[in-house]
């Protein structure tokens, strides 16, 4: 499917545009400021409270409406998260509604100023080539979430939102280790104008970071969704191919 011809909403005027790229800039500048000058000095809550007002701007700059379904489930407790995956924008839309640690792929650490970012941020980061890797991750993720929630996103990469591809089951035994619950959330971008299905944010193939920004810049009348579906808790660790695939069956019947 060609992405751009899916598309039915008329694009941003390009002087609109320019002024949304000055607003991200600067966006990204007060980030920047936050994590070096009020992260290392204040208290675990006030950086929550931190990441989730700079997503929620981020969403209203780029004109982003977040809806999410069945929140109210999640508990104060850690958890581990598991979500299909569509774009670069997931991981902001989560920590809008509620933030949350993540893993995320190795190359993120590698882009600029986001990569950083998401370093300052304790993103846990796994090499999606190496199964020795994804094991030593396994126990990392395992000691975090005896104290913290962690996302994750298991199909290994982005896609269109059409459908959700098999989940790699790896990741779901740090939620035995850990005893604790594992709760899928579907997501999904919709056009507010047709209530169709939008591809503009989709991250996929050879796309680039800021060719991706440029498709969300040019189609600003996007809704985000978010479904928090029943939790599951797993039974040990050798069940993790059972949790992965009901999980990623959950989702896909949410979507």
């Amino acid at each position: 499917m060609n992405l751009q011809d899916a598309q039915h909403d008329v694009p941003t005027p390009w002087l609109i545009q320019c002024g949304v790229w000055f607003k991200i800039f600067l966006h990204v500048v007060s980030g920047v400021c936050i994590l070096c000058f009020i992260f290392p000095f204040t208290s675990d809550r006030n950086k929550q409270h931190q990441i989730q007002a700079w997503s929620k701007r981020l969403l209203a700059i780029l004109k982003i409406q977040l809806v999410v379904q069945g929140g109210q489930n999640l508990p104060g407790t850690p958890y581990l998260q598991v979500s299909n995956h569509i774009s670069w924008l997931d991981i902001h839309v989560i920590n809008a509604f509620r933030p949350i640690r993540f893993v995320a792929k190795s190359e993120v650490a590698s882009w600029p100023i986001f990569g950083w970012m998401a370093k300052q941020l304790r993103t846990v980061f796994i090499r999606r080539d190496s199964s020795r890797h994804a094991r030593q991750v396994v126990g990392q993720v395992a000691a975090v979430l005896k104290t913290e929630s962690i996302c994750i996103f298991p199909e290994g990469t982005s896609t269109t939102g059409d459908s959700v591809l098999p989940f790699k089951p790896n990741l779901f035994e740090s939620a035995a280790i850990a005893k604790i619950p594992v709760y899928p959330v579907a997501l999904q971008y919709l056009s507010r104008r047709t209530g169709e299905r939008s591809y503009a944010p989709a991250f996929i193939g050879d796309m680039g970071l800021l060719e991706s920004m440029s498709r969300v810049i040019k189609n600003r009348h996007l809704q985000a969704q978010l479904m928090v579906l029943e939790s599951v808790n797993p039974i040990s660790e050798l069940d993790r191919k059972e949790l992965a695939r009901h999980c990623q069956e959950a989702i896909a019947q949410a979507l």
